[in-house]
């Protein structure tokens, strides 16, 4: 068995990993790279391999970053079989085509050919075959495992076992997990994360490798508090937002928050079509739920749904939020600020300074949602300035990524397998940056005492 890392090495965005047995070609995830423009040009490269020699893809989860170069795939030749949760291909048969448009617009503004047309998206799900939690299937001469990862709706942890000898004893066989993104546990609406015990080697993200995230009671409250200052001042209250998970979740919160009267009432907007069409497949696929959000369902809560929420598709009912006098929520993608409708009411409210933006998830480095976050005095919007004098505020733990204790964690659970004797060999950790890590590879060698490296894009390693 041979692991090549083709994407998310030292990077946040574009997971891909190559693994090669006994002739079989595997693709774990082939994702979009995102954050500025070299990152977005490293999209309309070639890979590194031969599409149409890839046998089979396992798709951790529907983020674009790690399943936004697929149509790609196929276009140059990818014709075998994608496996992947019912939830998974659910949010994919969605996201995709949102992800089609939104890349040509800036391939047009960039002179670059279509990454993908509508006929490759078709083609690629076309192919895609829909497996069950904790149920093992052969690839080939390998067998393969998706557990929960509790990260988004139908998010996998991808087991892949291979023989590698016979012995007097038995088969011997060798494991390797690849982490895809990891749950920030306890979630509103998912399931914990599964926890691993028996991995020979893991592939773990390590977007907060460095970072601890605030306990759920204090998030509340920072929310709370957010919300109310926001209300007092009079001002807007901008919330850039994932369309998958961090919308859905963020709902959720603001649910209970106004149940419990924690909040005063106010005009809530959901302003992204892909959102609005991220929940509804939400609402298909409550069995992914966890026991607590069930009932809530069960017991007449629509927990999506509450008294002032406004779901805006068109760009008409977007345009009339300018109408509604403030104060007042706007839930808007992309979770980054890379485009999306988000932008206009930025522009409009980033000068306010009694307004505040409040980022909810992950700002990867060049994006317009870091340079916010970290300060800038004024941003480029548009084609135009905009300077930047409202609020700024960051809630961390409604990141739907484990922070570095529940990494280590993770981690550490084939360490201590069976009383200690466990069989872990190597850790690659991947999806962060260099920083990130970096300092996720040494705390694990430190603390368990277990080979870990960062990979870089291209290398190469043996597991046998």
């Amino acid at each position: 068995m041979k692991i090549t890392f083709h994407g998310g090495a030292k990077t946040v965005t574009g997971a891909n990993y190559l693994l090669e047995h006994n002739g079989i070609k595997m693709l774990i995830d082939c994702g979009l790279n995102q954050g500025g423009k070299y990152a977005e040009d490293l999209n309309y490269q070639p890979f590194n391999y031969s599409p149409s020699e890839i046998n089979y893809v396992f798709v951790t989860h529907s983020h674009i970053d790690h399943i936004g170069r697929l149509p790609k795939l196929y276009k140059d030749g990818f014709r075998g079989v994608v496996y992947a949760t019912k939830a998974t291909s659910d949010l994919m048969e969605v996201a995709l085509p949102d992800n089609m448009r939104q890349i040509q617009i800036e391939a047009k503004g960039a002179d670059h050919a279509a990454l993908f047309e509508q006929e490759d998206i078709g083609g690629l799900m076309s192919l895609v075959q829909n497996v069950e939690y904790d149920k093992s299937f052969p690839v080939g001469d390998v067998d393969v495992v998706f557990h929960d990862a509790g990260h988004i709706l139908g998010s996998s942890i991808i087991e892949i076992k291979w023989k590698v000898a016979e012995s007097v004893g038995g088969q011997e066989f060798r494991k390797i997990y690849f982490s895809g993104d990891l749950g920030n546990p306890p979630t509103p609406l998912l399931r914990e994360t599964e926890k691993i015990k028996d991995a020979d080697y893991v592939v773990v993200e390590s977007a907060y490798g460095n970072r601890v995230h605030e306990g759920r009671d204090e998030r509340r409250q920072k929310l709370t508090s957010v919300i109310k200052d926001t209300v007092d001042r009079g001002g807007v209250l901008m919330v850039p937002s994932f369309a998958v998970e961090r919308t859905q979740e963020f709902l959720y919160e603001l649910n209970n928050l106004l149940n419990e009267n924690k909040i005063p009432k106010l005009p809530v907007f959901v302003d992204s079509p892909l959102a609005i069409k991220m929940t509804e497949v939400y609402r298909k696929n409550s069995g992914y739920f966890n026991l607590d959000t069930k009932y809530l369902i069960d017991s007449g809560d629509d927990i999506f749904n509450f008294p002032g929420l406004k779901m805006t598709s068109s760009t008409e009912e977007s345009k009339k939020i300018n109408e509604v006098p403030a104060p007042k929520v706007i839930i808007a993608g992309s979770g980054m600020s890379q485009g999306g409708r988000i932008l206009h009411h930025e522009a409009r409210y980033l000068p306010d300074p009694n307004s505040t933006i409040l980022f909810v998830g992950y700002q990867v480095d060049g994006s317009l949602g870091r340079k916010i976050q970290k300060g800038d005095l004024e941003v480029r919007i548009m084609g135009q300035t905009v300077p930047v004098r409202c609020h700024i505020e960051n809630l961390a733990s409604y990141s739907a990524h484990a922070d570095q204790p529940n990494l280590l964690e993770w981690v550490g659970g084939s360490v201590s397998f069976n009383g200690g004797e466990g069989r872990l060999k190597k850790v690659f950790v991947v999806q962060g940056e260099d920083e990130s890590s970096r300092t996720l590879a040494n705390l694990i060698h430190e603390r368990y005492g277990v080979d870990a490296v960062a990979p870089v894009t291209g290398q190469e390693f043996s597991l046998d």
